[in-house]
């Protein structure tokens, strides 16, 4: 009965659990549109008088005093009104209802004082705007005349990164294309036209065109779109911007409705053409001629320099400035390959913990409690034990005269110090680091740390060398040596006492770390 209470709820929490985030990346120029083009500019008393900005257009109208001028005039790009027979008037800035008071100074300035004047601005008034297409919102938006068209693609929530093109963008009058926008030009360099939007107008996003994605060992990841015949090779890595490593490159995709795959060097991506859909991924898979290599423990200057790609523990064990206390022959490595493969280990170990509890079976009521409270420790303990990082080492069986190996890219070379100390720990009564004696085993240094706990496993003490070799059971302690006692694992499952004695060793021995097990 148990055991189906737990599979269920198993189930439910699969099925109620998130979805896993999509990996593949976001278009490019996707982060364009976050609310900020469509933000206000201006404080609402500004707006509401009406301010003059530059490509307004102006209606003027002067006559007398010697003057007769009737047109529509733009403010330029700097915000200065040209003002025929009289000049230039800056008027960027100005509100509506000032504008005649700064012409008439002009005017007065200019020895026109007797001329009469009307002006009134072309595009006061706000435009309303229909924006449709391949957005996420569409609808009529209103702004005034001279918003760019971000301004209302951002009102209507942006293009829609899975079927929007970012590249093919229309404004349409009366049924006429007036202007097109690409954004990639803005998304990289700032450009993008100028136009004056009409009411009425229309902003149309069509359907996206063919797309490629690349990934890995560029500055750019993003799935890039580009038009019709033009998607190659060399415009992606304009685009992506490879690094500088990036030495060959994978391509999947589809060719005549079939899978497609090809691994090529990167030289060859500049003549290869592209289809919709594809994955490029850029790699770095040209072995460099050095590997780097650190250093620690009693150890003097350099603690990490490069060595060439193949050489061996002792032509480089020549080259490091050790301490006069440096015990050489205790040296071990510590290697990234090898901490991964002890991480999965630990893993698979915790799967079949967590596995075993989850579904062992009860057979009364009391009995289904026991095993509820010890699903509920175990689950701690899994929690803690995913947080463990093995360091993994290297035991140099013989010490490194006699094992020599070819080191690895990230190697770390670990040179203790000598030590006159033992370390005691664990499930004693006073854990403590004591003078060693030759004349003392790994009973006498448990009993001189006040002797084992309730908690303790007699049979499994642990002797952690210097080296970084472990010992079970052994009698004889060498010069730093740390004595570690394990925990006793009690539990009605065999199953999993056996596999959290197992999980506890295994990070003992990776990360020499104990984890402590709340009694079950």
């Amino acid at each position: 009965m148990t055991r189906t209470i737990f599979l269920h709820l198993l189930c439910c929490l699969w099925l109620t659990s998130p979805a896993l985030a999509d990996d593949e990346p976001q278009p490019y120029a996707a982060n364009l549109f976050q609310g900020h083009f469509s933000q206000e500019k201006l404080p609402a008393a500004e707006k509401n008088s009406g301010v003059i900005t530059a490509k307004d257009r102006v209606v003027l109208r002067l006559w007398g005093g010697g003057l007769n001028v009737d047109d529509t005039l733009v403010v330029t790009s700097d915000g200065h009104l040209d003002v025929p027979e009289v000049g230039s008037l800056p008027v960027a800035g100005l509100g509506y209802e000032a504008l005649a008071d700064a012409l008439r100074s002009k005017l007065a300035a200019s020895g026109h004082k007797d001329t009469q004047l009307y002006v009134a601005p072309l595009d006061a008034r706000p435009v309303s705007v229909f924006v449709t297409g391949a957005v996420a919102k569409p609808g009529r938006y209103t702004g005034a005349a001279g918003d760019t068209l971000l301004h209302f693609l951002d009102k209507a929530g942006g293009i829609d990164p899975k079927r929007g093109s970012y590249r093919d963008i229309r404004l349409l009058h009366n049924g006429n294309v007036v202007a097109t926008l690409d954004l990639y030009p803005f998304a990289r360099k700032g450009e993008q036209p100028l136009v004056r939007l009409q009411e009425g107008d229309t902003l149309v996003v069509s359907d996206r065109g063919p797309s490629v994605t690349a990934t890995g060992a560029v500055r750019t990841p993003a799935r890039f779109e580009f038009p019709r015949g033009k998607a190659t090779g060399a415009a992606l890595a304009d685009l992506a911007e490879p690094l500088p490593q990036a030495s060959h490159i994978a391509v999947t995709g589809t060719r005549k409705g079939a899978p497609y795959s090809t691994y090529l060097p990167f030289r060859e991506l500049r003549h290869l053409s592209l289809e919709d859909g594809d994955h490029v991924q850029f790699i770095a898979d040209a072995p460099g001629k050095t590997i780097m290599i650190g250093v620690q423990g009693a150890v003097r200057g350099a603690t990490r320099f490069p060595v060439r790609r193949g050489a061996r523990l002792q032509e480089v064990q020549n080259f490091i400035a050790v301490e006069p206390e440096a015990d050489i022959a205790s040296m071990y490595l510590k290697r990234k390959s090898v901490a991964a493969r002890q991480k999965k280990a630990i893993a698979e170990s915790l799967r079949r913990l967590e596995e075993s509890a989850m579904t062992a079976s009860s057979d009364s009521m009391e009995e289904a409690s026991i095993r509820a409270k010890e699903s509920e420790m175990i689950s701690k303990f899994v929690e803690r034990a995913k947080a463990v990082e093995p360091e993994g080492l290297v035991v140099l069986d013989g010490g490194p005269s006699k094992a020599d190996l070819t080191l690895e890219d990230g190697d770390v070379i670990v040179i203790p110090a000598k030590s006159d100390v033992v370390l005691v720990s664990g499930e004693v009564m006073s854990p403590q680091a004591m003078l060693w004696s030759d004349k003392k085993d790994v009973d006498d240094y448990i009993a001189g740390a006040g002797g084992y706990t309730t908690r303790a496993d007699h049979g499994h003490v642990l002797l952690l060398h210097p080296n970084g070799a472990v010992g079970q059971n052994e009698t004889k302690v060498r010069p730093g040596d740390h004595i570690m006692v394990l925990p006793k694992v009690e539990s009605k499952s065999l199953q999993a006492v056996k596999d959290i004695s197992q999980v506890i060793m295994q990070v003992v021995v990776s990360a020499r770390l104990l984890l402590g097990m709340p009694s079950l």
